[in-house]
């Protein structure tokens, strides 16, 4: 995690002071600069806890006791990883997470916003959960496994791996730009007509033209085409052409983005995407608030031993496949 553990001790939920639009850094033209450096981890679920029918706001009571129970667990990571510890049992359950805790950076607090601390960052559809899925997504899912080539292994080549394994993209961190359990910091770089948005995890970097018309509709990208404009103090960008997976295109996908000063310190994201695969848009919404820490490099393709592994392992498995089926011609 950024920070020792001893900060996380000290204070487990900060309620940010309000500021108004005016105390927000100005560009030369007078429209609030977001350029800088924004760290989005929070304890805040992207979806309610407890289903349909639970509230949408916490009380301050109950987010302490979230913070506290996220250092507890923190606490007790670290105190398995303690180096004089001795070899487990025989038999008994070895920890099998896929890093130290000291890699996950999930914040330690939910956020507020206006003097009310949200359940999840979703709050629409009002129950603060995901629209159903469509009938024609579900058509197309059970097609798909339908027509699913049982012959192939999806560890026969690299190219069967998915994006994320192979750490080129990963969708819902950069288009709407979500929290994760790290990498969670977002840089933003804004001129008189461009804002780019840099994404830590897999440092895919969104450029979105302002005053712009969208690309045709055979230009698109895993991220989509992204175009920008002022709303008074709200800059609204608006994205199109999306893939939904190498060079097949998600036809009707459209996500509207809005970026507005909250605090002297942070902005309010708000997002709305409207996905032909449910059967209702979807809003969520969540501060960013603004950091010193720097952006780590993902280098995560050029070093990924985990897909080297997977493979191996394929291979492994198929050389057994031919010593049992050479066995079996000998008998």
């Amino acid at each position: 995690m950024r920070n020792a553990i001893v900060g996380l001790l000290g204070v487990v939920f900060v309620m940010p002071a309000l500021a108004g639009p005016d105390e927000f850094p100005r560009t030369a033209s007078g429209k609030p600069d977001f350029s800088g450096r924004y760290d989005i981890a929070t304890l805040t679920p992207y979806t309610r806890r407890g289903g349909a029918d639970a509230e949408p706001y916490l009380d301050a009571d109950a987010a302490a006791q979230r913070a506290a129970g996220a250092v507890r667990w923190y606490e007790n990571s670290m105190r398995d990883r303690d180096p004089n510890r001795g070899p487990p049992q025989k038999g008994g359950n070895v920890d099998a997470r896929s890093y130290d805790p000291v890699w996950f950076d999930q914040g330690l607090s939910m956020f507020e916003i206006d003097g009310k601390i949200p359940a999840s960052i979703l709050v629409d559809p009002p129950n603060g959960q995901m629209p159903p899925p469509s009938e024609a997504a579900i058509a197309r899912w059970r097609a798909s496994q339908e027509n699913r080539d049982e012959r192939r292994g999806r560890y026969d080549n690299p190219e069967y791996l998915n994006l994320q394994d192979r750490c080129l993209y990963l969708g819902h961190v950069s288009i709407p730009a979500l929290p994760v359990v790290y990498n969670n910091i977002k840089t933003i770089v804004q001129t008189e007509d461009h804002v780019m948005i840099l994404i830590e995890w897999m440092h895919w970097a969104r450029v979105a033209r302002l005053d712009s018309d969208h690309l045709p509709d055979d230009m698109r990208s895993l991220a989509g085409d992204s175009i920008g404009w002022w709303e008074d103090d709200t800059l609204v960008v608006e994205t199109t052409n999306f893939f939904s997976r190498p060079g097949v295109p998600e036809e009707g996908k459209r996500v509207v983005e809005r970026f507005s000063p909250l605090t002297k310190d942070s902005l309010l994201y708000r997002f709305t995407v409207h996905d032909p695969n449910r059967t209702a848009p979807y809003t969520g919404e969540m501060p960013w608030p603004k950091t010193e820490s720097k952006m780590y490099e993902y280098a995560c393709h050029e070093g990924n031993y985990s897909m080297f592994n997977t493979l191996r392992g394929a291979r492994a498995q198929e050389r057994a496949a031919l010593a049992l089926e050479d066995e079996s011609s000998d008998d």
